[in-house]
């Protein structure tokens, strides 16, 4: 693993995140800022929802940290809820008696929205894979992002991504907060992290030790990654388990820091 990137509540980015996720006792809790990703440019920023802007910012600070091209990688884009706003808004719009859906919407309500935003602005025209599985949307990209990486050779870029749905939405699918993780995957050991993963049974996924790191992880599904960028923050070696589909989870041996 070459790079990371990272926003979420009380964690900025993954350059001021490690020390928190270190020592949970000198993180707080506060509400997501998604900066404005200056990879988009103003139009296109303008057009973006939250789960756009927040999975370029990622992205960007991943492909940074691992100095790749990223024009030359592949990608994976995992979300559970896609653009929750841009839903409800064609939900309210559909329910209005004129029925006028805007071209932006239609556009952004796609689940490849993300990573059409992001090939666009870096004119990339490498294979992009947009995948959701529930609560278990990390895991299931992580595993398409390694799967991918082992059979061609050559770093993935994985970008995961949640974002808050608007009520009434909320209360059948509650989402605490956005959260948003990338990852550039290397297929060589020698390279940045080692990562090992080990597809398991019915295996109980690993916690935060702190309770309220733990209720990030718990409720919103892209926080699931938690457990693994704790362990890539403290940079020893490290076994965690992540939650998968029913019945399903992910082993990862986390190599330490060379």
């Amino acid at each position: 693993m070459l790079g990371v990137g990272l926003i979420g509540p009380g964690l900025p980015d993954w350059a001021g995140g490690q020390a928190l996720l270190r020592d949970p006792a000198s993180w707080q809790r506060l509400t997501t800022a998604v900066p404005l990703p200056g990879r988009l440019p103003p139009t296109e920023r303008r057009r973006a929802g939250t789960v756009v802007k927040a999975s370029v910012v990622v992205a960007d600070e991943a492909v940074a940290a691992a100095g790749a091209d990223a024009a030359q990688l592949a990608t994976v884009f995992t979300s559970s809820t896609g653009d929750p706003v841009n839903c409800h808004l064609l939900c309210e719009a559909l329910a209005a008696p004129e029925r006028m859906v805007s071209p932006t919407r239609f556009t952004n309500s796609v689940h490849n929205a993300a990573a059409g935003y992001w090939h666009i602005a870096t004119q990339s025209r490498q294979p992009s894979t947009s995948l959701a599985a529930f609560d278990a949307s990390f895991a299931a990209g992580l595993l398409e992002a390694a799967v991918q990486c082992l059979s061609t050779g050559q770093p993935v870029l994985l970008v995961a991504c949640d974002v808050p749905y608007p009520e009434p939405l909320h209360a059948l699918r509650p989402v605490a907060d956005v959260f948003a993780v990338a990852l550039v995957l290397a297929p060589h050991a020698s390279m940045g992290r080692a990562l090992r993963l080990e597809v398991l049974g019915d295996v109980a996924a690993t916690a935060c030790a702190d309770a309220a790191l733990d209720e990030v992880r718990r409720t919103i599904p892209a926080a699931r990654a938690l457990p693994l960028l704790q362990a890539l923050a403290r940079g020893v070696a490290d076994s965690v388990v992540l939650e998968g589909l029913p019945g399903m989870a992910l082993r990862l041996q986390v190599g330490a820091s060379t």
